[in-house]
């Protein structure tokens, strides 16, 4: 009897222990989900042309970058299989918006066989001794839409198809108008990104950053100077 008492004080700690640690758990993990802006984008035939989060389109190791100037080249093709063919090791397939794209990060000499050249961006700053990652996404955002407070582990670059952008950060702004504008931010410095004018925004985007940390967390300790202005308001 003395040891069937035992044995329940025993399994009534093991059983609080494991209580607590899973509690814990719940409470640490929201956090790193919590660095994530966007999600992954739907399946292609299942996209809409909504305004909605930024989401996902396709990542790719890249490890150390060569010392030469990095550009991003974005290059589209009329199938997938086609993009498929022409790509090499730090290329990726993805399918944004309406059109198959094969991004690739490289130097200023690199070009694509075959295919329709859209863009060369750059030069990116990035560092020698980090070993990075690419992260594509896609943004739809009505004027007056903003994306949340947020810093990068590493550059961001932005390639707009439709629309203007506005860019807030503690250095200052930046602007862009109309099909084929590029921003290209530093990683580092928190950010607002907000759609302006009249037109809905719709772009690709570059998060070039340090693999050993998350391509995006949230900001909270920095409040912006209201620099980017929209005629139809803001809409969180």
């Amino acid at each position: 009897m003395a040891e069937d008492v035992r044995w329940s004080v025993h399994l009534k700690k093991v059983l609080s222990i494991a209580v607590l640690v899973w509690t814990a758990t719940l409470c640490v993990t929201p956090l790193s989900f919590g660095q994530a802006s966007a999600r992954p984008c739907p399946p292609v035939e299942q996209r809409t042309d909504e305004a909605g989060p930024a989401c996902f389109t396709g990542k790719q190791d890249l490890g150390q970058l060569p010392s030469t100037p990095i550009y991003w080249h974005l290059v589209t093709f009329p199938t997938r299989a086609a993009a498929e063919a022409a790509k090499g090791p730090t290329g990726t397939v993805v399918e944004s918006l309406g059109r198959t794209w094969l991004f690739t990060v490289a130097g200023a000499a690199w070009h694509s066989t075959g295919g329709d050249f859209v863009a060369k961006i750059g030069p990116i700053p990035v560092s020698l001794d980090v070993h990075y990652e690419a992260v594509y996404m896609q943004s739809i955002f009505t004027p007056g839409m903003t994306a949340p407070l947020h810093t990068h582990s590493g550059p961001e670059v932005f390639y707009t198809l439709t629309g203007e952008t506005c860019l807030e950060t503690p250095d200052g702004v930046q602007t862009g108008r109309g099909a084929g504008h590029t921003n290209l931010i530093p990683g580092g410095p928190p950010m607002l990104l907000m759609a302006v004018g009249t037109e809905k925004r719709r772009g690709v985007v570059l998060i070039l950053h340090d693999a050993s940390h998350p391509a995006t967390t949230m900001e909270h300790d920095w409040t912006p100077k209201g620099l980017c202005k929209s005629t139809q308001g803001v809409a969180q």
